[in-house]
């Protein structure tokens, strides 16, 4: 169970969707699909070396109410830092999602 108390920070959900414009154009953007209260279980940080030199790499563990629909094809964003989601565990019988997410590479 999910206690609402540790639900203390609020993230933004967020799926890729094409637009087509009246030229046939097409671009990608990112809309909100919704907009929830979270707990920030675990926030990491790695160094780690590139071959361009020292890299980080960042990841976060965010525990939500459960909620239909999400994918590892979304994003979450979190006072305008951007996740990846890498894998989505659902905690009991839908009571809640724990969402496992890397930072997204400028």
């Amino acid at each position: 169970m999910i206690r609402a108390g540790k639900l203390d920070k609020q993230i933004t959900i967020e799926r890729e969707t094409e637009t087509v414009a009246a030229s046939g154009a097409v671009s990608k953007t990112w809309a909100p699909v919704a907009t929830v209260r979270a707990e920030l279980v675990q926030l990491r940080a790695e160094e780690y070396l590139t071959s361009f030199g020292e890299g980080d790499a960042g990841g976060a563990v965010f525990r939500t109410r459960y909620l239909s629909g999400i994918t590892t094809v979304d994003r979450v964003t979190l006072d305008s830092t951007t996740y990846d989601i890498d894998e989505i565990a659902e905690l009991g019988r839908k009571r809640g999602l724990e969402l496992r997410c890397s930072v997204v590479a400028a």
